[in-house]
């Protein structure tokens, strides 16, 4: 069975923008959407490194993976890398909830503004070689990279690649033969893998690890098409780019940034991943599932808040940033703006895009462009604890009569990203503290509690 992949210390100017400062809570990664794959994209001039991490869930005997490539890769333009590396990737730059605490109302404070090593080349056997040539197909080149067995092929014709394809294992779905024609009318080359069960035992892994290629081409796209023949339903394709000048988007579908800085009720602290899942399936069916939503675009030297700590030169070199400087390894912690002044990852930009698509609403690959827009932007929801200390003052009251109106609003908003009852929202606010009426309950977590740990 066939699974191909379906698929971050900027200066601020002043007055141009102003910090969050709030503390992380809970982020929303990948691992919340089925079907999910993650893609990284390393691009600068006009090479491209791309990691693809596996979703594969079954036999590893029937795993494989069919790629077009647009030239014929040499064994060290493919490598394995780690899971771990992208995963925290996928934590960096996830959409994250953070909480602020209300000032006491009879002291204002003001506000700050700062705030793999390739195993010997493996050459296909003979009957291998004479099936493929019988039906046009032609192996260019044959390696063993970790776990993998990979195949580089050219054909001369789409059915020919087809037939040959599915009598060696690589069962394609109904319908991928004109895909491939496409591919072939472009020139483009095929990556195949299979698992080397052999390697894989000597290597003593239990899990697939990401496949990396890297080539150099003039076109920046992620061919995604042949990933949704065999897909149940729709997909989540999480892409996150790093490159050097900006942000980077979709050129030929549209890129929407997902609705950001709400305001949302506190019980949300306990129900964030339903919130961002029912969020955005709401987004995405207001789009018609015909956009790229924008979850992340930040430089890679600083965040704020963090959602983990921003990845070493070392691990960035590793996904193909290789117009990175040395190392300079500073570690951060979370919830802090994280600023590394030594140059820690300042060249590399990463964009976090999400796209849940079909067959019908994705009918292309994505062609990628990268922007010279660094405007910092994250998925990014808000809680806001009332004041519960001892205040009296005209301020106070001012305050405490105006706390309903602020509840309703969030229950409201709440309603209107996710579909949820109304009615059932305000209950929950009611149970949680949030009162629509009167001074909030006593709360012995103080905002002063929290900003020392």
């Amino acid at each position: 069975m066939i699974r191909f992949f379906t698929f971050l210390f900027m200066l601020l100017l002043p007055l141009q923008a102003q910090a969050f400062c709030g503390f992380f809570v809970s982020k929303a990664g990948a691992d919340l959407f089925n079907e999910a794959s993650k893609v990284v994209m390393a691009r600068a001039e006009d090479r491209t490194v791309i990691t693809m991490v596996n979703d594969f869930q079954g036999d590893v005997e029937e795993f494989a993976m069919v790629i077009p490539v647009p030239e014929v890769l040499q064994e060290g333009q493919i490598n394995v890398s780690e899971n771990r590396i992208v995963d925290h990737l996928d934590a960096y730059t996830a959409p994250r909830l953070v909480e602020y605490y209300d000032d006491n109302p009879c002291q204002p404070r003001m506000e700050m503004m700062m705030r793999s090593t390739a195993m010997p080349a493996m050459m296909a056997d003979g009957a291998m070689e004479k099936s493929a040539e019988a039906m046009g197909v032609t192996i260019e080149a044959s390696y063993t990279v970790g776990e993998y067995d990979i195949l580089i092929l050219s054909a001369e014709e789409s059915e020919g690649l087809f037939t040959w394809l599915n009598q060696e294992g690589y069962t394609l779905p109904e319908g991928a033969e004109p895909i491939l024609n496409s591919y072939l009318k472009q020139d483009m080359k095929f990556f195949v893998a299979k698992v080397n069960l052999e390697e894989q035992e000597k290597l003593g892994q239990s899990f697939l690890r990401p496949i990396q290629v890297a080539y150099e081409s003039p076109k920046f796209m992620l061919p995604i098409r042949l990933g949704t023949l065999n897909a149940q339903g729709t997909q989540d394709l999480i892409l996150m780019t790093l490159t050097r000048n900006g942000r980077v988007e979709t050129a030929n579908y549209p890129t929407t940034k997902i609705p950001s800085d709400m305001d949302l009720p506190l019980f949300v602290a306990d129900e964030f991943e339903e919130f961002y899942k029912a969020m955005f399936e709401t987004s995405a069916k207001k789009e018609g599932y015909k956009t790229t939503f924008l979850e992340y675009a930040w430089d890679m030297g600083w965040c704020d808040p963090c959602a983990a700590d921003p990845l070493s030169n070392e691990d960035l070199r590793s996904l193909g940033v290789w117009w990175i400087d040395a190392p300079q390894n500073r570690p951060g912690r979370g919830g802090r703006i994280m600023p590394f002044p030594g140059g820690q990852g300042q060249d590399a930009f990463v964009t976090r895009l999400h796209v849940r698509y079909t067959a019908e609403t994705f009918p292309e690959d994505l062609m990628l462009h990268e922007t010279s827009d660094k405007q910092n932007f994250q998925g990014r929801y808000v809680m806001r604890h009332p004041f519960t200390g001892d205040a009296q003052c005209e301020a106070a009251e001012e305050y405490y009569a105006n706390l309903a109106t602020r509840f309703e609003r969030e229950a409201q908003t709440l309603a209107r990203l996710t579909g949820w009852d109304i009615a059932e929202i305000r209950e929950k606010m009611e149970a949680n503290g949030q009162s629509f009426s009167g001074k909030p309950a006593p709360d012995t977590r103080q905002w002063w509690e929290k900003l020392w740990q």
